[in-house]
């Protein structure tokens, strides 16, 4: 994981700082010869325009993002009258996109294999879609039938325009088989927990507290598994709202970091700081989101003060 710094006026505003983050990440991977075979983020327009024109790099899309926006509208859809029955499929389609994306090649397959649900919800296991044709599970007469959805209900009526929207199947095609963003997320965790969004530092301390997620971040991503005399433990996360899910329980997170940065401070920059204050100025520090704006004198602000208790002039 390495860091580039980036404030939202030094681009317009903080809707085009993921395109210059982007840019500006692959100037270093470029100046370093670092290549790469695609680029796998999330939905964002101008990140797929970029490198759709301009970079030229096969992109793939999260697979955790486009779920995540599915599952939501299925659980809104699923409270509307005669669509309770979609509640049950919730968990099947969301592990139906998962292995859409993994056991996929082309995009006409992905695109054929997601579209096969609404056959299968159906109990229909054979498909028109010369790319899937059938369903790789084995075939079984289900006793309770009234799992099964029916054709031309409103349950199915409002599945079948979700999961088949233009959008949808657009996104589904370039859903990534691989890699995923996961890291990412992870990583901006972290940084919550260095600089928490509720306070607000200057443009240097944030940096600082940035770099420090970075180290953290590099030292324990790839903790082992926690074991213990009975076996591996693991966790019911409670963000999975009762289901019976589990994840497992990584060994504790180490800090050798901080010994190394006590080491630097104590034999290196306490005996001589000059050249490390050198290399802080050389920061370029671009102005506060405040200078962007007119201060009002004081004395207006003041007298332009109005409350409950004090209406002013109507």
């Amino acid at each position: 994981m390495f860091l580039l710094y980036l404030q939202s006026n030094e681009v317009g505003g903080s809707y085009h700082m993921e395109l210059e983050g982007l840019k500006r990440s692959l100037g270093v991977l470029n100046a370093h010869n670092l290549s790469f075979d695609c680029i796998v983020t999330d939905r964002h327009p101008q990140v797929q325009k970029y490198l759709r024109e301009e970079a030229k790099i096969t992109h793939y899309y999260d697979v955790w993002h486009i779920e995540k926006g599915i599952s939501k509208k299925m659980v809104n859809i699923a409270k509307k009258k005669d669509c309770t029955q979609l509640s049950k499929w919730l968990r099947s389609i969301k592990n139906h996109i998962y292995w859409t994306a993994a056991s996929s090649t082309t995009p006409q397959e992905r695109v054929a294999k997601w579209t096969s649900i609404l056959n299968h919800v159906l109990d229909i296991h054979t498909h028109d879609d010369p790319a899937f044709p059938q369903c790789l599970h084995p075939l079984q007469t289900t006793r309770d039938t009234k799992q099964w959805l029916k054709p031309a209900t409103p349950a199915f009526c409002w599945l079948e325009n979700l999961l088949t929207s233009k959008r949808i199947l657009k996104d589904v095609e370039k859903l990534s088989p691989h890699l995923q963003t996961s890291a990412v997320e992870a990583f901006h965790s972290i940084i919550l927990l260095f600089a928490p969004k509720i306070n607000h530092y200057p443009f240097l301390g944030m940096l600082c507290r940035l770099y420090l997620a970075a180290m953290h971040f590099n030292e324990n991503s790839h903790r082992l598994q926690a074991t213990t005399s009975y076996g591996e433990p693991m966790s019911c996360p409670k963000y999975k709202k009762g289901e019976r899910t589990s994840k497992p329980i990584k060994t504790p997170a180490t800090l050798k970091y901080v010994d190394d940065i006590m080491e630097l401070v104590f034999e290196q920059v306490f005996p001589d700081p000059t050249p490390y204050i050198d290399e802080v100025e050389k920061i370029p520090i671009p102005p506060t989101l405040s200078s962007q704006h007119p201060r009002p004198d004081k004395a207006t602000v003041v007298s332009a003060y109005v409350s409950r208790f004090n209406p002013g002039p109507v």
